[in-house]
């Protein structure tokens, strides 16, 4: 490197990586259930799920809201740890993380409710993923400026 060059490395930290990434997978979620009321993932006659639905004060509905924000932001958390050591992760601006957790989720979680991924209509799957990818998005984009300031 010559004399006129300035390298700025960024020295990588796993404990500024997950506080970044949980900042952001929480600024996600809030996102994400943002874009499932302007792109609701049931039709009207099914329950909306907990981060869509109006505030129930029910502990069952608080309980679920509850799932909802920590997973959101154990898996931003974790989204923040992965980008610090392998910068791949993060392609597509998060748009590609936001699919995969997607996939992930809707694969593995309705079955575990009793509906398999085939039930649902093409709308509903529209839906789940379009607010998934504003989910990696935001948490990307927050993740990075939360992490350039740490």
């Amino acid at each position: 490197m010559s004399d006129t060059e300035v390298a700025l490395v960024k020295k990588k930290s796993l404990a500024k990586g997950l506080l970044a990434g949980l900042i952001g997978g929480l600024i996600g979620v809030a996102a994400k259930t943002l874009a499932e009321r302007m792109f609701p993932p049931r039709s009207d006659s099914e329950p909306q799920r907990a981060g869509v639905a109006a505030y129930d004060p029910t502990p069952a509905a608080r309980a679920a809201a509850g799932v909802h924000w920590g997973f959101g932001a154990t898996v931003g958390a974790a989204y923040g740890a992965l980008a610090e050591y392998y910068p791949a992760a993060t392609a597509k601006e998060g748009a590609s993380f936001g699919l995969a957790l997607g996939t992930l989720t809707q694969e593995g979680a309705l079955p575990a409710f009793g509906r398999a991924p085939e039930d649902q209509t093409m709308r509903e799957r529209t839906s789940e993923m379009t607010s998934h990818v504003v989910y990696g998005v935001v948490t990307e984009v927050v993740r990075g400026v939360v992490r350039k300031l740490l």
